[in-house]
């Protein structure tokens, strides 16, 4: 049947109060239009519901391979060459199984919207952007992926990266990403990224400022060329971990001016917590971009996995809530409306920086959504819930049986 009316349910805006949802078609309504054809009934056992989780930015391509991989230093350039050798070895198969692994973790853990990047360049081709197209297709009866392809090698400085992202990009990429600090002009780069974005009509998603020293910020270049382009709301940068070194008067400055240009901003906490501060003895920063600040200034922001299982962060379980409570710890967020706003940026928050359309749980919104025993939004942060079961389009993707005690 397509019609399905969800019984025995609470909403995250009155979560006391049990209610019902309706789903006709994969998409909620306000009433069933058929009266002659009974719907479908599930009972959902008086838990929370909340519209799907969304991964902003993730790795799929380099997944789960730290086997692959020496770990000595903990830094980024370390991770960056120990990657490199390991991608030396990619095949199509190898990237599909690892990503399949990955993307059916975060269906388990609730996701079912997902932005991931992969890696193009002339050593790796188009290897893993195929294997993640396939994956692409075979799990859409769970999970939307979103395809940014990336110069994680350079481009200006690395040819044949630029023809390698523009066949992608004409063959099922919708995203274009960048990683200027691995070119000797990052300027360039960010320029270069822009043009291709008008040529293809795409948004842009770059890996920026990733260290803890303010001077030699591009985050004033990404504003500047995003005003030129007209390409407010179209741009997110990632990590962008330089930020959390500002002194107050200019991290406001360059936080309103980047709300202003309609920059977005994607915080990555575990990677940036493994990867910065290693060089410092005592009182060791954070090196997380200050969400909480940026919201406060109009930033629109969201905060992702980044990578499970590799030298830049060698453990994870792909849980979006789990980055949420990291977040929560590290910006001090712990009264309810605080928790509630971190969960906004695994939820609503991140579908408005993806630009989806139809996100939520109201009439003529996409009957994606999943169930947790938890009694408000807050509580799913604090205390790390875990989704009983996701819904795609009305059908149910997965299943979660809670853990019982076995008293004597």
């Amino acid at each position: 049947m397509t019609s399905i009316l969800f019984k025995n349910l609470r909403l995250p805006d009155q979560p006391a109060k049990i209610t019902e949802l309706r789903v006709d078609q994969g998409k909620f309504v306000e009433t069933f239009t058929n009266e002659v054809s009974l719907p479908s009934e599930i009972d959902l056992g008086g838990n929370l519901v909340l519209p799907g989780l969304i991964e902003t930015h993730i790795h799929l391509d380099k997944a789960c391979i730290m086997n692959r991989c020496e770990l000595n230093e903990g830094t980024l350039a370390e991770a960056v060459a120990t990657t490199r050798a390991a991608k030396a070895d990619f095949t199509e198969a190898d990237v599909y199984q690892r990503g399949a692994a990955l993307l059916e973790q975060a269906i388990t853990q609730g996701t079912t919207y997902m932005r991931t990047h992969v890696e193009l360049d002339p050593g790796i081709g188009l290897t893993g952007f195929r294997a993640i197209l396939r994956l692409k297709q075979d799990y859409a009866w769970a999970l939307g992926l979103e395809i940014c392809v990336f110069p994680q090698e350079g481009l200006l400085n690395n040819p044949g990266t630029e023809e390698l992202l523009c066949e992608a990009l004409e063959n099922g990429a919708t995203v274009l990403g960048g990683c200027p600090y691995m070119d000797s002009d990052p300027a360039a780069q960010i320029r270069r990224l822009f043009e291709l974005a008008e040529r293809y009509d795409c948004d842009l998603d770059m890996h920026l400022d990733f260290d803890l020293n303010p001077e030699g910020m591009t985050i004033s270049e990404v504003i500047r060329c995003t005003r030129e382009c007209g390409w407010q709301n179209r741009v997110t940068i990632g990590h962008v971990t330089k930020l959390s070194a500002l002194p107050p008067e200019l991290f406001e400055e360059t936080a309103r001016a980047l709300a202003e240009a309609g920059v977005q901003v994607t915080a990555l906490p575990s990677t940036d917590l493994f990867l910065n501060g290693r060089d410092d003895t005592h009182n060791v920063p954070r090196g997380v971009a200050p969400l909480p600040r940026l919201h406060d200034c109009g930033v629109t922001c969201s905060l992702s996995t980044n990578n499970v299982g590799n030298p830049f962060t060698p453990f994870g379980d792909a849980s979006l809530i789990r980055q949420a409570n990291l977040l929560a710890n590290v910006c001090h967020q712990g009264t309810p409306a605080e928790l509630a706003r971190c969960l906004t940026w695994i939820s609503e928050e991140s579908a408005r920086l993806l630009r989806l359309q139809d996100y939520g749980l109201a009439p003529g919104c996409h009957a994606d959504f999943i169930v947790l025993d938890a009694d408000t939004p807050a509580a799913v942060i604090a205390e790390l819930g875990q989704p009983l079961m996701a819904f795609k389009g009305g059908r149910q993707s997965f299943e979660r049986v809670p853990a019982s005690l076995l008293s004597p």
